[in-house]
C-alpha cells in the first residue's frame, strides 16, 4: 500500500540528487524525511522532504513548526545569512479539514519555510505545480499502482540514496588530495636551524640571528635579496618554535592535503616570502619566523573557502575565520608581534592558492588573473619598500655592539659608517661611532659623531657627557663644561656625571 507515493517520494529526490545537485544533510532512521541542500539554488537552498500520508491540518501545523525550528538550526550551521526552504510532503491525499495556512510561508528569525503538498491522487496537477515552484523541470513517469512492486521503489531509494552517497565520498576526496610531506620536511628544518642557533650563539641573539638569515632591511637593502624567504625557518627563542611547530603540524598538514604536495609548497614559500615583505615594509625591526607562511596556509583555506563556500562553512570556516581574528587581534595588542608579517602572508598565501588553484580542478580565467594581480602587487611593493625603506637605529647598535664584543671593532664601525651615511636620524649609531673613534683616541671625529649624535637626539644624556669627556682631551674646558652640566640635567642620578662636572668646575 502507497508505493505509488512511496516511489514519487524517491523520484523527486533521486532528481533533485542527481540533476540538480541537490546533496542529503539529514536522513530519520525510517528514511521518511530527508533535507537537502544545493550550493547552486539562490531560490531554494534547502528543500525538506516528508512522505506521511496527511489526514488533520493540526498534525500539519505542528509539523511546519518542528521544520521552522530544524530550518533555523541548519541556516546557523550552514547559510548565516536568511534562507527560503521548501517543505516538500508526498500524501496519498490532501488533509481532510481547512489546511490554507500551510500556503502561506512561515517565518521564525531569518528562517522562511513555504510548504507544498504533493498529493498521490492528483500526480500530473502536482508535478507542475511543484515544477513552477521549484523553476525546474522534473521529468517524473510513474507506473500504475496495479503495476507497481515493491522492488521497483527499493531500487529508486537505493539509486536515491547512492546519488548523495557518492557525492559525499567526492566532498571527502578534496579533503585529501595528498598525505602531508613538506609540513613534515619544514618542521625538521627549522628544528635543525633553531638547534645549530643555539650552538652558535643562541637564538635570541641579534647577531646570530642576522647570520642565520632574519629579516633585516639594511642587508636587504645592499642586495641580500634572499632575506625575504630565509626568516621563515628562523625562530627567536623556544617557545616562538613551538608555537610555530605546533601551527605548521596543524594548518599547514591540513593545507597540503587540499592543495596537494607541490602546490603546498608554492603557497607556503610565497606566503613567507609575503610575510616577510609586509615586515620590510612597514617594520624596520629586525623579525624572523614561520608566522607569516602559517598565516599563508589560513589565506589558502579562505581561498578554498570562496572556491567550495558552503563546503568550507559546515567543516571548518567558523573554526578559521575566528582564529585568524583572535591572532590579529591578538598580533595588534601585544607589542613585539610582527602583524606585518601576519597579514603580508596571510595575503599572498590566498593571492598564491588563487594562481596554483585547487587539484582536479581548473579556472584558467581566474587563475590568470590571479597571477597577473599577485605580479603587479609584488613588484610595486618591492619598489615602494626598497625606495621608502626606514633604517632601524637601534637594530643596527644591537649588531654592532655584538660585533664588537666578539672583537669584530673594524666590521662594526664599517657597518655604522655605511648606515649613518645614507640616514638623517641615527643617534645611537652616531653615538657608537663616537665611542670606537674615542677608543681610537681619534678625538675630532668623536666630536664629530657626539655633536651629530645630541643634534638628533638632544636628549641622549650618554652622548653630552663622552662628549664633554672628548672636549676636555681637546682642551676645551668650557665646552666640556656645558656638556657634563647638560648630562647632569638629563641624568641627576648618575654619579659619574656629577663626578666630572666638579673636576671641571
Amino acid at each position: 500500500m502507497g508505493f505509488k507515493e512511496d516511489y514519487l517520494f524517491w523520484e523527486i529526490v533521486r532528481l533533485l540528487s542527481v540533476q540538480y545537485d541537490y546533496r542529503m544533510i539529514t536522513v530519520t532512521e525510517n528514511h521518511e524525511e530527508i533535507w537537502l541542500e544545493s550550493e547552486k539554488n539562490t531560490e531554494f537552498p534547502v528543500v525538506r522532504l516528508i512522505r506521511h500520508d496527511l489526514d488533520w491540518a493540526n498534525w500539519l501545523k505542528r509539523d511546519i513548526d518542528r521544520t521552522l525550528k530544524n530550518g533555523e538550526q541548519i541556516r546557523k550551521k550552514l547559510y548565516k545569512k536568511p534562507i527560503n526552504i521548501l517543505s516538500v510532503y508526498v500524501s496519498k491525499f490532501a488533509p481532510v479539514d481547512d489546511y490554507e495556512f500551510s500556503i502561506q510561508p512561515a517565518i521564525v528569525q531569518k528562517t522562511k519555510v513555504n510548504t507544498f503538498i504533493f498529493i498521490g491522487e492528483t500526480v500530473s496537477t502536482s508535478i507542475k505545480n511543484l515544477e513552477a515552484t521549484l523553476k525546474k523541470p522534473l521529468p517524473i513517469s510513474v507506473p500504475e499502482e496495479e503495476e507497481m512492486e515493491e522492488s521497483q521503489v527499493l531500487e529508486l531509494k537505493k539509486t536515491a540514496i547512492s546519488a548523495s552517497v557518492k557525492k559525499a565520498k567526492a566532498e571527502q576526496k578534496v579533503f585529501r588530495n595528498a598525505k602531508p610531506f613538506f609540513t613534515y620536511i619544514l618542521i625538521a628544518i627549522q628544528v635543525a636551524v633553531f638547534i645549530l642557533m643555539e650552538f652558535s650563539g643562541g637564538s635570541t641573539d641579534t647577531k646570530t640571528l642576522i647570520e642565520f638569515g632574519a629579516k633585516y632591511s639594511p642587508y636587504i637593502l645592499q642586495g641580500e635579496w634572499w632575506r625575504f624567504f630565509t626568516p621563515m625557518i628562523v625562530h627567536i627563542g623556544f617557545i616562538h618554535l613551538l608555537m610555530n611547530t605546533f601551527s605548521l603540524y596543524l594548518i599547514g598538514a591540513e593545507v597540503e592535503r587540499i592543495y596537494g604536495n607541490t602546490r603546498f609548497l608554492l603557497i607556503y614559500i610565497f606566503a613567507g616570502f609575503a610575510g616577510t615583505l609586509g615586515s620590510f615594509i612597514m617594520t624596520p625591526t629586525l623579525s624572523a619566523g614561520a608566522s607569516g607562511a602559517i598565516f599563508g596556509c589560513f589565506g589558502a583555506l579562505l581561498y578554498f573557502g570562496m572556491v567550495y563556500p558552503k563546503l568550507f562553512m559546515r567543516t571548518m570556516g567558523s573554526t578559521v575565520i575566528v582564529l585568524i581574528i583572535i591572532n590579529l587581534i591578538y598580533g595588534f595588542s601585544v607589542p613585539g608581534i610582527d602583524n606585518a608579517g601576519h597579514i603580508g602572508g596571510l595575503i599572498g598565501g590566498f593571492l598564491a592558492a588563487g594562481v596554483v588553484h585547487l587539484p582536479k580542478s581548473k579556472n584558467l580565467l581566474r587563475q590568470m588573473a590571479f597571477l597577473i594581480g599577485t605580479v603587479l602587487l609584488t613588484y610595486f611593493l618591492l619598489q615602494y619598500g626598497y625606495n621608502n625603506q626606514k633604517q632601524d637605529d637601534e637594530t643596527m647598535a644591537i649588531l654592532a655592539q655584538d660585533y664588537m664584543a666578539d672583537g669584530e671593532e673594524g666590521k662594526a664601525e664599517k657597518m655604522l659608517a655605511d648606515y649613518v651615511e645614507g640616514n638623517s636620524d641615527a643617534p645611537i649609531s652616531h653615538f657608537i661611532l663616537g665611542n670606537l673613534n674615542f677608543d681610537n683616541e681619534d678625538f675630532d671625529e668623536a666630536r664629530y659623531y657626539f655633536e651629530k649624535a645630541i643634534e638628533q637626539n638632544p636628549e641622549l644624556h650618554e652622548a653630552h657627557y663622552n662628549l664633554a669627556l672628548t672636549y676636555t682631551r681637546l682642551e676645551l674646558m668650557d665646552e666640556a663644561k656645558e656638556q657634563a652640566q647638560k648630562a647632569v640635567e638629563l641624568a641627576p642620578k648618575e654619579k659619574s656625571y656629577k663626578q666630572l662636572l666638579e673636576e671641571l668646575e
